[in-house]
């Protein structure tokens, strides 16, 4: 999965979160954020604990994995968040450099929409 490019990473992120009903964040007193390349915060948010934990280095390296319910991204921090105008980034992934690379930087009516299309597929 690592070495997907981000439209794959994003589209795996969607369908995981939604078949397991969580995503990953990191927490350390609050969650980890971090700026994009024009210098907007971003929320980043990983499909599975592992993936967060390879991202807990440098900067970040104090912070630990957490799980949110789909329902608290959906319903609670994604409305939280708007207010601040901040961004989510999808799946970033490690890196050589300073932190983890930026993953895909989306809207959260951009990721709101994608969630909700993949949630419709298992209704019945």
């Amino acid at each position: 999965m690592l070495q997907l490019d981000g439209k794959g990473r994003f589209s795996h992120f969607v369908k995981r979160v939604v078949d397991e009903e969580q995503a990953w964040g990191l927490w350390q007193d609050g969650w980890a954020l971090m700026a994009d390349s024009q210098g907007v915060t971003n929320f980043p948010l990983w499909p599975a604990e592992e993936y967060a934990k390879l991202c807990a280095t440098k900067g970040w390296s104090e912070f630990e994995p957490k799980a949110l319910t789909l329902e608290s991204l959906l319903d609670e921090l994604a409305f939280e968040l708007k207010g601040e105008g901040v961004r989510v980034a999808v799946f970033p992934v490690p890196s050589d450099t300073a932190g983890p690379d930026q993953g895909v930087s989306v809207s959260l009516d951009e990721l709101w929409a994608a969630l909700r299309a993949e949630m419709e597929k298992y209704e019945l």
